[in-house]
């Protein structure tokens, strides 16, 4: 193990974040090996440790001033975007002691739907503290998660939960319950929660006091009797705490195998679960039903209960109450009779008589295209290079999101009805000049690419399927195996294929502190060697942590890098 000695601290560009850095994680593979032992008093002493830390307090500041997405965000105190001098005096007054301040709400729009899903901010010291305390009981918990458990956790994401579905119902027909738990951040049970997270005292009376802080709405304040805030940094491993134990609840309630026409098999369902949204599989249709009303009986214990407008029962290959297939995570999964020539086969080689097949649902190709279209009549008067630059990251960044299953049919009509909405664009901007002056003034012929000298539109066509490997079961990030987590990396689907090529150059590490790239990381940002962020050359980028960047650009072109030994 490194050493735990850390320096004072002078200035935070001082701070020798590689060792602070191994002295957390060692401290959190320790966690995580004994909670998979067993003695809970060694986790206890370990997270006690971990908390004491300046290592540790160090990382929960840079993770909520610097890594995150909200940095900027203020809670009802106003603080936020701190300077470096500002953090240290954060992390040397960073006490867990201290009372929680209530959170501010915010209302952000639900995507494809007139609700508001509503957001609460804490403070910018009660964000660094719950990062503190995410960071001991993560490991913890990442020991004890079921292994199809995929939302909000550390090297999954809902590309393993899409995987482990298809390899479920690849090779045999079966009912599905597709299900949603209605609000389920604003009415988990606060004292089934802190029940459920069977901590010391002190952690328990933090995490309580998080709870029952309340809410600042509009200048008044309201008080929290039940859920955990959505927006703050623990939230969502709080929410996958307490939905911990579902998978087991309907596994206790059936025979592990039973015999079918003379044959043994499983009989227990799979329970596939992402946050709040999971589904059941199984080849009995009374199977699935009793499921429903196991879960129905384990949620009432949290104050939880399905959403009856987002819960059905369909079939992957027949109809089944006017349905056949369902839709999870934005994805169409479903089963199609073949003929010998198309048909899948199973693990013998033998014919199956249908194909399983997974595609973007076709809501999300509508919204998609809705968007894009909004896109182009908000820019009608934006120069051709304006449109693009805004048009670019949205194609790429859904593309790479469906380009691990069945998509070439859905991005060619995606392509299709852009093409409409740009020749549209393209004539309301000069409705006297003829169709051929106005393609060659917009397009590159013959091609047909909507573009410029500097700047082409991204095809949704032109992305590459690739299928996705699912994570391991067995694995977790805090196993210490890092070069497993480095390298998956550069083979997640939202990981753009630039971005994969740079990470398999540097071997999954750091640029600026040759530390591997880990599930946890919020962003992996570009670097500009020569600093002309036109110049997109392979030989003058490089990837660093967010932190490093920031770091990289703050020193003078000559001064040595103190920062990263």
């Amino acid at each position: 193990m490194a050493s735990l000695w850390i320096p004072a601290i002078t200035s935070w560009q001082g701070v020798p974040w590689p060792r602070a850095e191994a002295n957390v994680h060692a401290l959190q593979r320790r966690i995580y090996r004994a909670e998979q032992r067993g003695p809970r008093r060694k986790v206890k002493s370990l997270q006690r440790l971990l908390l004491r830390s300046t290592s540790a307090k160090l990382l929960a500041v840079r993770r909520v001033t610097q890594d995150n997405q909200g940095k900027k965000t203020p809670g009802v105190d106003g603080v936020a975007a701190l300077e470096p001098e500002e953090r240290c005096s954060l992390v040397q007054s960073l006490s867990l002691g201290r009372p929680a301040q209530p959170v501010r709400r915010v209302w952000i729009p639900k995507p494809g739907t007139e609700e508001k899903r509503p957001l609460g901010i804490p403070t910018l010291s009660d964000r660094a503290a719950q990062a503190l305390v995410k960071l001991a009981l993560e490991p913890q918990w990442e020991a004890r998660f079921e292994a199809n458990s995929y939302g909000f956790r550390p090297g999954r994401s809902c590309h393993d939960a899409i995987e482990a579905i298809f390899n479920e119902v690849r090779y045999r027909p079966k009912y599905v319950l597709d299900a949603d738990i209605a609000k389920c951040f604003d009415r988990i049970d606060h004292r089934a929660l802190l029940d459920k997270l069977d901590t010391f005292p002190l952690l328990r009376r933090l995490v309580k006091g998080w709870l029952k802080a309340g809410v600042l709405d509009g200048g008044q304040l309201f008080p929290t009797e039940a859920g955990t805030p959505q927006g703050g940094v623990l939230s969502p491993l709080l929410a996958n705490i307490a939905l911990h134990g579902l998978e087991q609840a309907v596994a206790a309630a059936f025979p592990k195998t039973r015999r079918v026409a003379g044959k043994k098999e499983r009989w227990t369902p799979a329970v596939i679960r992402y946050a709040d949204d999971f589904v059941v599989l199984h080849t009995d249709l009374g199977v699935i039903r009793r499921s429903k009303e196991v879960i129905e009986d384990w949620l009432k214990g949290l104050g939880l209960e399905l959403k009856p407008s987002k819960t059905t029962i369909s079939h992957t290959l027949e109809d089944h109450e006017g349905k056949v297939g369902f839709d999870f995570l934005g994805f169409t999964i479903r089963q199609y009779r073949v003929g010998k020539h198309q048909t899948g086969r199973n693990g013998q080689g033998s014919p199956l008589g249908f194909k399983t097949l997974i595609k973007p649902s076709k809501r999300k190709v509508t919204t998609h295209h809705d968007r894009l279209k909004e896109m182009i009549h908000g820019l009608r008067t934006a120069p051709q290079q304006t449109l693009i630059a805004r048009l670019n990251p949205v194609i790429r960044g859904w593309a790479n999101y469906y380009r691990t299953v069945v998509s070439k049919a859905a991005f060619s009509k995606l392509d299709d009805r852009l093409y409409s909405a740009l020749r549209r664009w393209a004539h309301r901007r000069h409705p006297r000049k003829p169709a051929g002056w106005v393609a060659a003034r917009y397009w590159r012929l013959p091609r047909w690419d909507f573009g410029t000298k500097e700047a082409v539109l991204h095809r949704h066509s032109k992305t590459r399927i690739v299928r996705h490997v699912k994570v391991r079961g067995d694995k977790s990030p805090y196993d210490g195996d890092w070069l497993y987590w480095a390298s998956r990396w550069g083979h997640y689907p939202e990981v753009s294929p630039a971005l994969a090529r740079l990470l398999k150059e540097q071997q999954g590490r750091c640029a600026a502190c040759k530390r591997w790239f880990l599930p946890g990381d919020d962003l992996i940002e570009r670097h500009h060697k020569d600093g002309d962020r036109t110049n997109n050359r392979r030989s003058n980028l490089e990837l660093l942590h967010r932190h490093c960047h920031d770091a990289v650009h703050r020193q003078p072109a000559d001064a040595p890098d103190a920062k990263f030994l």
